[in-house]
């Protein structure tokens, strides 16, 4: 028998000895730190997985058996909302936990995007608890009908969120054509009162605004500004370098904290806010799609300035391009990724994957488990793990 049958046999096996959810498989890197020059399965590109054991996806892949507190031990991953030909379900998730929905944006552009120069983005909303009810009739997959929401025209190519936010979804749109980026806010309930806080950096318009988070115990807004827009055909030639912002919205003022960054992306902090240990105070992702770094960095944030300070690797995206970005309560990082959604400890060691074969752009957590933006299918999960919440500061 050759190394790497019985490596895919004892893979098959510590699944069912170790890994007690019943969609999860036990990935031992033992055994597969040697796979002999016979091995067939060389990955010559990021764009494909890594699924040693070929297992039929969506499966949970557990590299260390941490990730099966995180998981818990009847975690399977189900897809609950689908359409083949559009990329509804991109970026931008936000659960209002009041409502019990999660709120969302379609791709901007693409070939699955149906957006550009002359046409917005689509924002939608799917109900959990008719997510719930279905997923309880049924042990397979449903299809639950997503709510197209009718937002202002300030919404222009919804691509990032936080919230709520004082009681508001909190959003950075990459604008469209000649209509600026902005920060707004946007009532959760109809008619969806909108009020536009930043839409500009001392008269010059952002880039393409991408993703925004909230300092842990504050109201400072972070947000990132690559030139996505102007790549993706949707915006005009850049302004401003790629750069990451704070905003004060008591003060009004904006100003830049980081730079020197070719595709700033996804920005998360860690749950202890401002305290500068090992890694978990701010995390940034660079992502430039023409080069081969997909690395994650890792920064402290000043305790007087708030800069992005002490710049050191994270972690390294092993297929695709990191997206989205989350922690649950215990520090764990979770990004959208080529494959599926990655899970990193506090250490930047990789714990698991929830593999899809497809990529995965950004997830939030819910009341019913983590919920998967996949393009053109939503995916949950019924974790026991809980994502950081804006209403416990």
């Amino acid at each position: 028998m050759t190394k790497l049958s019985v490596g895919a046999i004892l893979a098959v096996a510590l699944a069912a000895a170790t890994a007690s959810s019943p969609g999860a498989v036990y990935i031992d890197p033992l055994l597969y730190n040697d796979v002999g020059a016979n091995y067939t399965k060389w990955r010559n590109s990021s764009a494909i997985g890594f699924n040693p054991t070929n297992t039929a996806p969506p499966f949970i892949q557990v590299f260390d058996r941490s990730f099966l507190d995180i998981t818990g031990p009847s975690a399977t991953i189900r897809k609950i909302a689908s359409n083949p030909g559009f990329a509804f379900a991109h970026e931008a998730p936000i659960y209002v936990q009041d409502l019990n929905l999660v709120i969302f944006a379609s791709a901007r552009g693409g070939a699955l995007g149906y957006s550009g120069w002359y046409n917005n983005s689509v924002v939608s909303m799917i109900n959990m608890t008719e997510v719930d009810m279905a997923l309880a009739s049924t042990t397979g997959d449903v299809n639950i009908q997503v709510q197209t929401l009718n937002l202002s025209d300030d919404v222009q190519m919804l691509n990032g969120a936080t919230g709520p936010y004082k009681g508001d979804l909190l959003f950075v749109t990459a604008g469209r054509a000649l209509l600026p980026p902005s920060v707004v806010r946007v009532n959760p309930s109809p008619p969806y009162n909108t009020t536009v806080i930043l839409d500009n950096f001392l008269g010059r318009q952002f880039n393409s605004l991408d993703d925004i988070k909230i300092l842990p115990g504050t109201d400072i807004m972070f947000f990132t500004d690559p030139p996505y827009g102007w790549l993706g055909g949707f915006r005009p030639e850049p302004m401003l370098p790629s750069q990451v912002y704070r905003f004060d919205p008591s003060t009004g003022q904006v100003r830049v904290i980081a730079d020197q960054f070719v595709l700033p992306n996804g920005i998360a902090f860690a749950p202890n806010g401002k305290n500068c240990l090992h890694h978990r105070h701010g995390y940034l992702w660079r992502l430039p799609w023409n080069e081969p770094d997909l690395s994650s960095h890792n920064f402290d944030v000043d305790p007087t300035t708030q800069a992005f300070t002490n710049r050191r690797v994270f972690a390294y995206t092993d297929s695709g391009a990191p997206d989205g970005i989350h922690l649950d309560t215990n520090g764990n990082v979770y990004s959208g990724c080529g494959d599926g959604i990655h899970v990193w400890n506090d250490e930047g060691t990789l714990i698991g994957k929830f593999f899809l074969n497809s990529t995965a752009s950004d997830l939030i957590f819910t009341k019913s488990g983590l919920v998967i933006l996949g393009g053109t299918a939503m995916y949950v999960t019924n974790i026991q793990a809980h994502g950081m919440s804006l209403a416990a500061w």
